[in-house]
């Protein structure tokens, strides 16, 4: 399939690749299909590109990349919805804020989560209520380089 990007400009994604988000990214509730990219091959990152939308383009990062001490207790509905049988099939990640004037001054989403079902490509955003986690956590400590 080839995608029109306005980051990335033309791109062509194999369907195996797709994730069809059938609990949707809050404020995006219209998307559906998004495919992850590289960023680049020593890079933390990656970009979460909407297949419907070329200027919709998330970057996000895993909290195991970033060494944070990081638990979700998924919702039984989202289990259910995501199709999940084992935790072997799933990718977390979640969406990063990075400030093109100080990329040190980075955040990360951890009361929204995105869940990847790699097995059967669904994913979805769940929003962990009463965990305590920040909307905004900062990734990096004062003095790391981004």
């Amino acid at each position: 399939m080839d995608i029109n990007t306005s980051r990335f400009g033309n791109i062509t994604v194999n369907d195996d690749k797709l994730f069809e988000f059938v609990i949707p990214i809050v404020g995006f509730d219209e998307l559906s299909r998004f495919v992850l990219l590289e960023h680049s091959d020593d890079s933390m990152f990656k970009w979460l590109q909407s297949v419907e939308n070329s200027m919709l383009a998330f970057p996000v990062v895993s909290c195991a990349n970033l060494s944070m001490d990081y638990v979700i207790d998924l919702p039984d509905k989202a289990v259910e919805l995501l199709k999940i049988e084992s935790v072997d099939d799933l990718l977390v990640l979640n969406i990063a804020s990075i400030p093109s004037s100080d990329p040190n001054s980075a955040t990360i989403n951890l009361l929204a989560p995105l869940i990847f079902n790699v097995k059967n490509k669904l994913a979805g955003q769940i929003i962990l209520s009463g965990s305590g986690y920040e909307v905004n956590c900062p990734i990096f400590s004062k003095g790391d380089i981004a």
